[in-house]
């Protein structure tokens, strides 16, 4: 059986630290050349790390690989194995589902204020618009990874 995948997360990780490393190597090379340095670089490079976390994390997600201690779980019978699975699910469905909301609701404030990034001066929305949308994606990936493990379709690693 194929594991199953997150192609947008793994796109949107791999777009990440591919231009991460290319302005880093750029900003060295001009840092190195002419003794000045790119002013972009260190605040698109912290964007871009959250944007790697959060889509390596949904990937994760999906694939049934995030770090738990599975001893309880795979010492349950049945009924019970599977009330640990959905109240796991819960936790992070709860967890994720305030991120999105909290992190939708501060997008929100930051572009009816007008907020600029301290470095480039661009609104500070753009930037944060990608946390409610990213933690949505992990949420979505944390009800496929419940139903597919309640479906027996994911195994824990023994």
């Amino acid at each position: 059986m194929t594991p199953p995948d997150a192609r947008l997360e793994r796109l949107l990780a791999t777009l990440a630290i591919l231009i991460i490393a290319l302005i880093s190597l750029a900003n060295v090379l001009v840092r190195y050349f002419t003794g000045g340095s790119f002013a972009f670089t260190e605040e698109f490079s912290v964007f871009l790390l959250v944007v790697l976390t959060f889509a390596g994390a949904a990937v994760a997600l999906r694939r049934n690989g995030h770090i738990r201690i599975g001893l309880l779980e795979r010492a349950l019978p049945g009924t019970p194995r599977q009330a640990l699975i959905l109240f796991q699910g819960g936790c992070g469905l709860i967890v994720l589902g305030l991120i999105t909301w909290y992190g939708g609701k501060l997008t929100w404030q930051e572009a009816q204020w007008g907020s600029l990034s301290p470095g480039l001066g661009l609104p500070q929305w753009w930037y944060l618009a990608w946390l409610p949308l990213l933690s949505g994606l992990m949420l979505l990936r944390q009800l496929q990874q419940t139903r597919d493990r309640l479906r027996g379709r994911l195994e824990d690693e023994s």
